[in-house]
């Protein structure tokens, strides 16, 4: 199940939802599990890295011993997938997201169904309507609610806004225009004009959403798309532009790469998660020179990426009730809160409007600029990143493979769509 167009803007409409909170009446204790022990399997991007920094703060309030495994994504997933392939209890909470592995993960008996916890174990301040009904809906597969929400995301571009002004340019107001403006920048400083991934397993990420303004779509009459005019121009220009445009090494560049990049000041464009936010302006040096947007509209209109990280227990878990105190602690309104201001755009409509975050966003133009393009994420977004089969994680890796070839020169895009196409369609039809 995916988060379609109409379906996101519900994250910002709060709309209501179907989830009876029964236990807002019922007497609640934060400690009572005290003394147990969880292990937290932890991505190392902002969010998780934030929920690590503030796990003090839940043991306190619980009396729960947390253990952290933190690593890098692509790692991360690797020990998620041994661990549960082995059927083995050593992790209790993982970071998940429902867009990607949702369904192959709900379809091998990996999630614990998070309906009954929900329904009658949260404190009386949880809030479980303020997620709203799409975003619920997304982590939801035959009925069984797999994972809670700890934020809503997707790429935007970061521009310099004074080194546009030193070469007289504007933002690039089309898909096509990014190549023109690109080109201008290479003529006009020494930075690298633009940056976004390129590692295989990472780029289908950012490259969906040039997929889908170009007009392209992942799989057509039942059969994979990769080699439709649309795709092919959407593979051309966004190799294109990493391989004339891009650093050195850009095929071995995920979120962190990109991150120092623009932070360093290095990159003149950058498109990359929302997530990175704060990173970026940590040092407060792209406070005062940095605009966002989100991409520019192509032939196929604005339909950028927008996604959200979920926190799931194990099937597996020994620990399944000190668990849930955890995902209910993670994604409460109040660490939410927290988080927002540290650039984690909220999934909560309450936390999106309230006093503080306000403030927070007042505080500087790109902050504002920050939201508002989320927010536009969040009304025409789509989360289709990769085939919407059970097999979506290993079709990202075909999708990035052919983006891999163009960028080494190993393949022209005729090649690289038509080798992708034959290993997609093995994978549609083993659906």
């Amino acid at each position: 199940m995916y988060i379609t167009r109409r379906g996101v803007a519900c994250l910002t409409a709060a709309l209501a939802t179907v989830w009876v909170t029964s236990a807002a009446a019922q007497e609640f204790d934060w400690k009572a599990h005290s003394g147990e022990t969880i292990t937290f399997l932890a991505n190392s991007n902002p969010l998780g890295q934030l929920l690590i920094d503030h796990a003090d703060e839940f043991e306190e309030l619980t009396g729960i011993t947390l253990e952290v495994d933190s690593y890098q994504e692509q790692q991360m997933r690797q020990r998620l997938m041994t661990v549960m392939n082995a059927r083995s209890d050593e992790v209790d909470v993982f970071m998940t997201l429902p867009s990607r592995e949702g369904m192959q993960f709900a379809s091998a008996g990996w999630y614990a169904d998070l309906t009954p916890y929900i329904q009658d174990s949260v404190s009386p301040d949880y809030d479980a309507d303020g997620f709203g009904k799409a975003l619920m809906d997304a982590a939801t597969f035959d009925g069984q609610l797999t994972a809670v929400p700890l934020n809503i995301e997707g790429p935007l571009l970061y521009y310099r806004t004074d080194v546009f002004e030193e070469c007289g340019l504007d933002a690039p107001s089309s898909l096509e225009g990014l190549a023109d403006t690109a080109a201008k920048l290479k003529e006009c400083t020494d930075l690298t004009p633009f940056a976004s991934r390129g590692l295989a397993p990472a780029a289908p990420y950012s490259f969906s959403a040039f997929m889908h303004n170009m007009g392209g779509q992942y799989i057509v009459d039942g059969e994979s798309a990769m080699c439709s005019p649309e795709a092919k121009q959407a593979l051309t220009l966004y190799s294109d532009l990493l391989k004339n445009y891009g650093p050195p090494g850009v095929v071995n560049y995920s979120f962190q790469q990109l991150t120092a990049l623009y932070s360093a000041g290095r990159s003149a464009m950058s498109f990359e998660s929302s997530n990175e936010f704060g990173l970026i302006m940590e040092s407060g040096d792209r406070l005062e020179d940095t605009a966002i947007v989100p991409l520019p509209e192509g032939p196929g209109g604005s339909h950028p990426t927008v996604i959200g990280w979920g926190m799931a227990i194990s099937a597996n878990s020994a620990n399944p009730d000190a668990a849930w105190y955890f995902l209910q602690w993670a994604s409460s309104p109040e660490m939410q809160a927290k988080f927002a201001l540290e650039g984690i755009a909220p999934p909560r409509a309450a936390v999106a409007d309230s006093a503080d975050y306000k403030a927070w966003l007042e505080e500087s133009p790109v902050r504002q600029q920050w939201h508002d393009a989320l927010a536009i994420l969040a009304e025409t977004g789509t989360s289709e990143i990769g085939y919407p089969i059970i097999a979506n994680p290993e079709s990202r890796e075909h999708i990035g493979q052919a983006i891999g070839d163009m960028l080494l020169g190993t393949a022209s895009v005729d090649q690289a769509c038509a080798k992708a196409d034959t290993a997609l369609n093995e994978l549609i039809a083993r659906d």
